[in-house]
Parts: C-alpha cells; structure tokens; sequence
C-alpha cells in the first residue's frame, strides 16, 4: 500500500501541482525565453500551440481547449518525471531490504 502510494498517487500529485505552474510560468514569460527552453520545462505550451488550430469559434472555447491540451500534457510530462524517479528510489529501498 505505501509502495503504491509513493509510486502513483505522490507523482501524480506532484505533477499536477508543477505541470500547472509549470504553464503558468511558461506563458507569463513565453517571450522572454527562449523556445527550446521553453519546450524542455513546458512541453504542454508547445505541444498545444500545434494542436488547437485557428479556428473561428469564440474566444472561451478555444482558450479552454489551449489550457485543456497544455495542462494534460504538463502533467503527464511531471507524473513520468516523478514516477521513475520514485519506481528507482522504491527499487533501490526494496532491493535493499531484502
């Protein structure tokens, strides 16, 4: 139960609270950085920029669906980080102990 704890639910905490920030950082400062920077710490922001086209709906739907995309990847980019950082930590301990 704690290794499951550990493993996936801590990450996916973790990479949803840093994914989030992550993007939010991204775009507050999208032009003073530069784009490969930019793509290593927030892939979602880059990724979501080439995915929503331009399309002739309102403002709310397309700016929903950015953010959609742009979080949904942040965060799985944070949560493998966490996980195989956590499954290496675990196999350490585990192999370890025993």
């Amino acid at each position: 139960m704690k290794r499951i704890l550990f493993r996936l639910v801590l990450p996916a905490v973790l990479g949803m609270a840093l994914g989030v920030l992550a993007l939010a950082y991204a775009m507050q400062n999208e032009p003073s950085i530069s784009p490969l920077l930019l793509a290593v710490f927030s892939p979602g922001l880059k990724v979501a920029e080439l995915v929503i086209p331009a399309r002739h709906e309102s403002l709310g739907t397309t700016f929903g669906d950015f953010l959609r995309v742009a979080i949904g990847v942040n965060v799985a980019f944070y949560f493998l980080i966490f996980a195989f950082g956590a499954y290496l930590a675990t196999r350490r301990h585990f192999r370890a102990s025993a």
